[in-house]
């Protein structure tokens, strides 16, 4: 499901639309929508990382990749990826057994403290539990 066909919609502050997809700025988090079939790398997340910067500075913040879209990760560009120390909590949201396979498969290369989920309430749940004790 979409974000925007959820209640979480309507506590969205900003909303993005660059050419890999949709982001959704909330308070101390963004739920990304990534466009079918495009193929992630580190070049081309450099808008997502300019938005990051922009919205949350320095600060501690939580990714949520809400998959509802078929696309790839360049595995090779995930030491370069793994150097975001600001982001604390990233949440996968996937709906099928193929989507949680590739979620199991990028855990051997991203280090960031990741969890895979099947609904956006239950991830944005733990993300913001996860921001709240990583601030204490």
């Amino acid at each position: 499901m979409s974000i925007k066909e959820s209640e979480l919609y309507q506590s969205v502050k900003n909303h993005k639309t660059i050419d890999l997809g949709n982001l959704f700025f909330f308070e101390n988090y963004l739920v990304a929508e990534f466009n079918e079939g495009v193929e992630i790398n580190y070049r081309n997340f450099e808008s997502v990382r300019e938005l990051i910067r922009e919205y949350f500075g320095d600060e501690s913040f939580g990714l949520i990749s809400n998959r509802i879209n078929s696309y790839s990760i360049v595995i090779t560009d995930a030491p370069l990826f793994n150097q975001c120390q600001s982001l604390k909590a990233y949440a996968t949201v996937t709906y099928s057994l193929f989507a949680e396979k590739v979620f199991d498969v990028e855990n051997y290369f991203f280090k960031f403290n990741k969890q895979n989920f099947n609904s956006l309430n239950d991830a944005k749940m733990w993300v913001e539990d996860t921001l709240t004790l990583s601030l204490n």
